[in-house]
């Protein structure tokens, strides 16, 4: 069958890899891809989020399924123009991505369904949202209610701080559109955890479990990022912990979703805190995570595009995804000046010697071919991942790949896994 993967980062590297070796693969397409996927499949020069070319490109090329990497083309609609257009799709409509695009939307889902999460209020005046801030105290959270890139949540410590969150969002724009409407939540406290399940409108199965580490610096200091490196499986997610969290987290939000009208169908992600009453929500999104899919991939031993083709098909309750009993650290190299502004253009050098040592996989993200070479060319640029036995040899095996990479103008944290 004819596959187009839409994305360009580590997790589409990681989703193409996987893709490509599953015997239904006929031909893979990514748009746009990177250099990483190009040896997968072929790559497209077509934006993620430009619905009307990637359905053109589809029907012209014969494709049997659209797989949506990241939220961009879901929450713009890319399983509405699929099913317009009969072609089959893993993700869910606009209507059911509200669940990532809409803190409130799924705020309101989680009341309806009984899912546990943070007390929480939604406002869209920001002299409202400062007074609920000074009658609560802190810490307390702030949360843009829209897709913000991962810049849209502020967990301050300081009443100030809330109120700063608040006026730069709603008062300066700082976020657009995305944070005109606030949620503010209680801030919750413990351990937090990502679990993913696969979907088909009726049933979900387990798809992993992984912990990533947002801050910039070591010891979780600096700002946050859109992931500097990822663990799994978590120490936290044992057998048990993973059925609680399903039935009290992913299936009630299912079927809220189909009382709703919304099913939905696709990769449901729920970040989560385990606090001492149990796992709570903090967030859904509407697929899987970057860095996290980079350190997932290489423990799935069944086929994902069975797993992705059974649920558009509604086949989920009698399919059975195996898993390799190992564990996974995924290291992420970013620019010089990442979260910032960074620097293009540089080269990289080694990557073939680290991804020929037993164990390690290489994941590209902002990367760029210039001739021969392999350029840097965004601030999250690769993802190496090492496997092991346990998360210490894995995390062992993970810098080792680091350490062969020539690179002077990149960086990573020395405690991803630690």
């Amino acid at each position: 069958m004819n596959v187009l993967l839409i994305g360009g980062g580590g997790r589409e590297h990681a989703l193409a890899w996987a893709l490509a070796g599953s015997p239904l693969l006929t031909k893979l397409f990514i748009a746009p891809g990177n250099p990483g996927t190009a040896t997968c499949g072929t790559n497209v020069a077509i934006a993620n989020d430009d619905i009307a070319a990637l359905i053109a490109f589809a029907r012209a090329n014969a494709i049997d399924l659209v797989i949506p990497g990241p939220e961009a083309p879901l929450v713009a609609g890319i399983a509405d123009a699929c099913a317009e257009a009969g072609i089959a799709c893993c993700g869910p409509t606009k209507a059911a991505a509200q669940l990532e695009g809409s803190k409130a939307f799924t705020k309101t889902i989680c009341d309806q369904a009984g899912i546990p999460t943070a007390a929480w209020a939604r406002f869209d005046d920001a002299d409202a949202a400062i007074a609920y801030i000074q009658a609560q105290g802190a810490p307390i959270v702030v949360k843009a209610d829209g897709l913000a890139a991962g810049k849209g949540v502020v967990v301050a410590a300081t009443v100030d701080e809330a109120i700063a969150a608040v006026t730069a969002m709603m008062t300066q724009g700082s976020l657009g559109t995305a944070g005109q409407t606030l949620v503010i939540e209680e801030c919750m406290v413990g351990t937090e955890m990502s679990v993913f399940a696969l979907c088909d409108g009726t049933n979900a199965i387990p798809l992993g479990a992984a912990r990533d580490h947002k801050r910039v610096g070591d010891n979780d200091t600096g700002p946050n990022t859109g992931g500097m490196g990822a663990i799994s499986p978590p120490p936290e997610a044992t057998p048990a912990m993973i059925e609680r969290v399903m039935a009290t987290i992913i299936r009630p939000a299912l079927f809220a979703m189909a009382d709703a009208d919304t099913p939905f169908r696709g990769i449901l992600f729920a970040g989560l805190m385990l606090t001492e009453s149990g796992p709570r929500l903090i967030e859904f999104n509407a697929r899987l995570g970057d860095p996290e899919t980079q350190a997932l991939i290489p423990r799935m031993k069944g086929d994902l595009l069975a797993a992705l083709l059974a649920a558009c098909d509604g086949e989920l309750a009698a399919f059975d995804l195996r898993w390799h009993d190992v564990a996974t650290v995924g290291i992420v190299m970013a620019a010089r000046g990442y979260p910032g502004t960074v620097l293009k253009g540089t080269d990289i050098r080694g990557l073939d010697r680290a991804a020929a040592l037993p164990g390690i996989r290489v994941f590209h993200a902002g990367t760029k071919q210039d001739g021969d070479h392999i350029v840097a060319d965004g601030g999250r640029v690769l993802t190496i991942v090492g496997t092991g036995p346990d998360l210490a040899s894995a995390r062992a095996r993970a810098y080792e790949g680091v350490a062969l990479i020539d690179w002077p103008e990149g960086f990573c944290r020395s405690d991803i896994g630690k």
